[in-house]
């Protein structure tokens, strides 16, 4: 199977404000970037500064000084991850200009360029073969993997690794062995995209249950369930599973969408339609959450109350649309217990808050959040003697008390995620993830076989968040993260000159779901009453997970497919015999690949590949 990358198309391309100092060769950054200290430190060493002068609100790296170097980030007009790393190919060359110039030098790229200078996500390559019983469940894979990184090697390796990591979805396997391949080939150098190889590695799991199913001619939904994952499995890297509640919201999704009676709905639709079919699929996800870097998951924060008894809050998270600073106020106003409204953030920056991991990986909740939990504790516990004398005092009461009598109003704070093992590949063993998030998703699709259109009827998603902090962010962004895949798996689709040169480039050539192609009705659910222990206030990160749910938008459609095939294979036994219920969809699942897998006398006409399939990528080592 084959799986095509996939551009960001934040809606804010890459912008940057370089300021130089007026002494010492300081320079301060005011930049669009997830990652403030890698800013910085590449700032620090393309200017040939001392690290100790560079400050870097929004970058992240290691070892090098880079206190004249100061790196800022307000906002973001979304990142995506593709703000991680390649923004200091836009951000560095103004840097040295203003450098040179001594004055403020500012980039900000158009939509064309940022698409060309990028990279996206991975494109992949799968060959596997698999075993399994009679009754479909599965005794043993073999997999090889091969990433297509482009021209450097940028976060390839970490994206192959989380690819590998997760490539078991939510499925018990039994015996596994999975070998994964990075290739440089001529194209822009790929880089982080949310869910970080996620996506691919489960889309591949789907396939396999999906084409299991058809070999079996049993139900894609009974072959998947029973192979799901509970309490106590280990999966294939070898880490114990503790409170899985991927079977009940594998349960609580099927009988919120009414999955039995529309099987039976969809299937009086298609015999009694020639060339429209529906098909209906559920897909669950079990995603690990921690960077697989151990030493990335730590994360500081700094907290100043003052005298009117406003605090100032800053972490190391950026933000970029996805509400992060709106739970960390949460938090700390849970903790100090006054009103979110004394609290501000004003900004991410490197002089507030050093050594900051960058926004990805949907960890930033969990680690910045603790980190405030931290700081907070520890002005709370300063102030407890003053509380108790004046126990009917207000939150002004107390801070004005506490600045009188000369107590520190400030704290900084930090946090680690315990127990992490580094995965040993040669024993199979480490402890890679802090928890995993569970969901599932219903997803009902129509497809028209004259023309490869599809329309997405209805999706129904339950999803595990634990003890949300703010479902309405929650929510917001499982709606997001489900439109983003269905881009990814069914329209998205990145074309390349035979150079290496984007052919699709800008929103004229390249298109992203808009508001016609959304499920007509959309229905997500967070279950309840499913702590989490591992994670600020029993919560889960939200911001990577459903988007692998969009799958069931693609295997709606393969079923569709499949619907139309077994017809044709009916009723023309003698010509169509080619028509295998098993058949290869690559993604996406464009309508032209949808148009070409539903074979009749016109697809004849085609010289093509397996019928749906792109030709791989060539390789260069």
């Amino acid at each position: 199977m084959h799986m095509g990358g996939q551009e960001h198309f934040y809606l804010e391309t890459n912008a940057h404000l370089a300021t130089p100092g007026k002494e010492d060769g300081e320079m301060e950054i005011y930049s669009s970037t997830q990652n403030p200290t890698l800013t910085q430190m590449q700032t620090a060493h393309s200017l040939g500064v001392d690290a100790n002068k560079v400050v870097c609100r929004t970058a992240h790296s290691l070892g090098v000084d880079a206190n004249k170097v100061v790196c800022r980030v307000k906002r973001m007009g979304g990142g995506f991850g593709g703000k991680e790393t390649r923004t200091i190919v836009a951000c560095i060359p103004i840097c040295v200009a203003a450098r040179k110039l001594g004055r403020c030098v500012r980039v900000a790229l158009e939509r064309d360029e940022d698409m060309v200078m990028t990279g996206g996500r991975h494109p992949f390559f799968s060959r596997w073969k698999v075993g399994f019983t009679a009754q479909g469940v599965l005794t043993a894979l073999d997999m090889d993997v091969y990433a297509n990184g482009g021209h450097t090697i940028d976060l390839t390796a970490s994206v192959l690794e989380r690819c590998i990591f997760s490539l078991d979805s939510g499925y018990n396997i039994g015996a596994v062995r999975i070998c994964g391949h990075a290739c440089k080939t001529n194209l822009p150098s790929n880089t982080a995209f949310r869910a970080f190889g996620g996506p691919q590695g489960m889309l591949f799991m789907e396939d396999i249950m999906s084409r299991v199913a058809a070999y079996l001619n049993i139900d894609s939904t009974l072959i998947r369930q029973r192979n799901l994952y509970q309490t106590g499995d280990l999966t294939h890297c070898n880490q114990l599973l503790e409170n899985c509640t991927l079977r009940r919201c594998w349960q609580e999704v099927l009988e919120q969408a009414d999955y039995s009676t529309r099987c039976q709905r969809v299937r009086d639709f298609n015999s009694n339609n020639r060339y429209r079919k529906r098909g209906l699929a559920v897909i669950p996800v079990k995603f690990g959450i921690a960077y697989t870097a151990i030493f990335l998951n730590q994360a500081g924060a700094l907290v100043l109350v003052y005298a009117d008894g406003s605090v100032l809050l800053s972490h190391g998270g950026t933000e970029m649309g996805q509400g992060l600073h709106t739970k960390m106020i949460q938090i700390a106003s849970r903790v100090l217990q006054i009103a979110p409204e004394y609290i501000h953030i004003a900004e991410t920056s490197t002089d507030k808050v050093p050594n900051t991991s960058p926004t990805a990986g949907s960890a930033s909740s969990d680690l910045n959040g603790m980190a405030i939990v931290n700081a907070c504790e520890t002005i709370m516990s300063r102030l407890e003697p003053i509380i108790a004398s004046n126990p009917k005092g207000t939150w002004k009461d107390w801070v004005s008390k506490a600045y009188m009598e000369r107590i520190s109003l400030s704290s900084t704070g930090f946090y680690k995620t315990p127990d992490l093992v580094p995965y040993n590949f040669e024993k199979n063993e480490g402890r890679i993830f802090n928890y995993f998030s569970f969901g599932a998703a219903v997803t009902e699709t129509e497809i028209d076989c004259l023309t490869g259109d599809h329309t997405v009827l209805r999706t129904d998603i339950v999803m595990d968040v634990g003890d949300s902090l703010n479902p309405a962010i929650d929510i917001g962004q499982v709606e997001g993260a489900f439109t983003q895949g269905q881009g990814l798996y069914t329209m998205e689709e990145l074309l390349y000159s035979p150079q290496g040169a984007l052919l699709t480039r800008g929103p004229g050539a390249y298109k992203i779901p808009g508001f016609q192609d959304i499920p007509r009705e959309f229905n997500v659910s967070l279950l309840r009453g499913a702590p989490n222990p591992r994670a600020v206030f029993s919560s889960k990160a939200i911001g990577e997970p459903p988007l692998c749910l969009a799958s069931s938008v693609f295997f709606s459609i393969k079923q569709a497919i499949a619907a139309l095939r077994s017809q044709q294979q009916q009723q023309q036994q003698q010509q169509q015999q080619h028509l295998s219920p098993v058949f290869r969809l690559d993604s996406p699942a464009t309508a032209e690949r949808i148009r070409m897998a539903c074979q009749d006398f016109i697809t004849a006409k085609i010289e093509t590949s397996p019928p749906g399939s792109f030709k791989p990528w060539s390789v260069r080592v």
